[in-house]
């Protein structure tokens, strides 16, 4: 590439210049061989014939920060509170990334733009009298052939319709009501009664209580006492009923 001069025209930032140079090299974006591009960048930057500074130190602040992460990735990788390796590209993958998704935008607003161009829109030409015409409507012709007998069929035909509407099925639902039971409720009632029954099976304790919330709190509740060594349950084969007895001690 020596001897070649660039112009800055073709470019319009560093960003621009690097994303030109990862999808000419085909490079995983992801993935930068940061020493292959920044040599490439150093290169083409050494080579523009741009003289404004103001320009140019765009391209140097850029050009110092492939320098920069080169060194990063010459020493040991560093690693974060996690444990994970701190990739020195990561802002750099992350900057490129926004800068293409707002160039491809631009691509697509400026195609929307030439398709916009080459729309022609046509005035409307309806004749005045056309657009502000209205249907009379007769109303006593309209009814002159109702009758009490044919009102009295549209509406068993109409009322019949919203009958029709109506699940049969989940019409005779009733309501659902959501049940609430405290465990430190169930596990007072739990202790209450092997107090006073000593020994007693699982079933019977439960006998007059409905509901599946109330099963299932009423049996976190012996484990819980379980736990604490207030009850001692037994179940011989599998299925068969928990026998409980409490524990006096």
């Amino acid at each position: 590439m020596a001897g070649i001069l660039i112009k800055l025209d073709a470019f319009d930032g560093p960003l621009d210049l690097l994303l030109h140079l990862i999808e000419k090299n085909k490079i995983d974006i992801f993935d930068i061989p940061i020493v292959e591009i920044t040599s490439q960048y150093m290169e083409i930057i050494s080579n523009m014939e741009e003289k404004d500074m103001d320009i140019m130190s765009e391209f140097l602040v850029m050009a110092a920060t492939l320098l920069k992460i080169k060194s990063k990735m010459l020493l040991p990788a560093k690693k974060d509170e996690e444990g994970e390796e701190i990739d020195p590209r990561a802002e750099l993958v992350e900057r490129l990334l926004e800068y293409k998704t707002y160039k491809y935008a631009s691509y697509k607003l400026k195609d929307l733009q030439t398709d916009a161009a080459r729309q022609l829109y046509k005035k409307a030409t309806v004749p005045e009298e056309i657009a502000n015409y209205k249907e009379e409507v007769n109303v006593e012709e309209l009814l002159s052939d109702v009758t009490l007998g044919k009102l009295k069929n549209i509406f068993n035909d109409i009322m019949k319709k919203q009958i029709d509407k109506v699940d049969p099925i989940r019409s005779k639902f009733g309501e659902i009501k959501k049940e609430t039971v405290s465990l430190e409720e169930r596990m007072f009632y739990i202790e209450e009664y092997a107090k006073s029954h000593g020994s007693f099976s699982f079933s019977a304790m439960l006998k007059g209580n409905k509901g599946k919330i109330v099963i299932i709190v009423t049996f976190l509740g012996v484990l819980e006492l379980m736990k604490v060594g207030k009850l001692k349950t037994v179940q011989e084969n599998i299925f068969d009923d928990i026998w409980i007895t409490y524990n006096e001690d």
